[in-house]
C-alpha cells in the first residue's frame, strides 16, 4: 500500500471510530465539512422546545450543541471514547446543570429506557452499522410514540463511486434498503429530502413513531 493509500485507509478509519489526536482533528473536520447537513437534519425534527431529543454518533458534537439551543434536554449517544472526552470538556456547564447527558455505546444496543426521548437525529453514521435492523428496532424502542426521527445519510450512488470509502469498511446502503428498514421497525415515513453537500448529495429520511 503506498503512502496515499494509508493514509485515505487511516482517514476512512478515524471517520467511522474517531481515536486519539488524529480523532480531536477529524472531530473539528466534521463540525466544519458536515455543518450543513447537521443544520439541516436538526431543523427537520421541528422541535418546540420542550422535547427531549437525543442526538446518535454526535461526533464533533455540532448536532449536541443546535439540539441545546432548541429543546429542553439533550441525550448524546456516542461509540467513540474520544469524541466523548471532547464533548465532555466543550459542554460542561450544560453537563453539570443537568441539560446534557452523555453515554458510550453504539447504535444497536442505546444505553437509554424505553420510550425516554421525543426526537432523535443521526448523520453519516449507519455506514459502520453492520446490523441496521436492529439499530432501527433501538431507535424505535426509545423513541416515544409520536416522536419523530430523522437519519441523514450521503448519496450511496455517489459514495459508491469513492474508492477511499469503498475499499475500507464503509457499509454503503440503498435508500429504499434503508427505507424498507425503518418501516420494517415501525417508523412511518414523513418525507425524503435530498440536497447537495459536500461535493456529493445528501439524504435526510424523516419519519415518526
Amino acid at each position: 500500500m503506498g503512502l496515499r493509500e494509508s493514509f485515505r485507509a487511516g482517514l476512512a478509519r478515524q471517520l467511522g471510530h474517531p481515536s486519539g489526536l488524529r480523532g480531536r482533528i477529524v472531530g473539528a473536520m466534521l463540525n466544519r465539512r458536515n455543518r450543513a447537513a447537521v443544520v439541516k437534519a436538526v431543523a427537520a425534527l421541528e422541535l418546540s422546545g420542550t422535547e427531549q431529543a437525543l442526538d446518535i454518533g454526535f461526533g464533533g458534537g455540532l448536532g449536541l450543541g443546535l439540539l441545546l439551543r432548541k429543546t429542553a434536554t439533550v441525550q448524546g449517544v456516542e461509540i467513540s471514547k474520544t469524541m466523548l472526552d471532547r464533548a465532555r470538556g466543550t459542554f460542561r456547564r450544560e453537563i453539570a446543570a443537568g441539560r446534557l447527558v452523555l453515554s458510550g455505546g453504539p447504535m444497536t444496543a442505546l444505553p437509554l429506557d424505553d420510550g425516554s426521548v421525543d426526537a432523535i437525529v443521526t448523520t453519516n453514521t449507519v455506514y459502520f452499522v453492520d446490523d441496521v435492523d436492529l439499530a432501527f428496532a433501538e431507535v424505535a424502542r426509545v423513541l416515544s410514540p409520536g416522536g419523530r426521527f430523522v437519519l441523514g445519510v450521503g448519496d450511496p450512488d455517489l459514495m459508491g463511486r469513492a474508492p477511499m470509502l469503498v475499499d475500507n469498511g464503509f457499509r454503503i446502503r440503498p435508500l429504499s434498503e434503508l427505507e424498507a428498514a425503518l418501516t420494517a421497525a415501525g417508523l412511518t415515513p414523513l418525507r425524503h429530502e435530498e440536497f447537495a453537500h459536500s461535493g456529493l448529495g445528501f439524504h435526510l429520511l424523516v419519519t415518526r413513531k
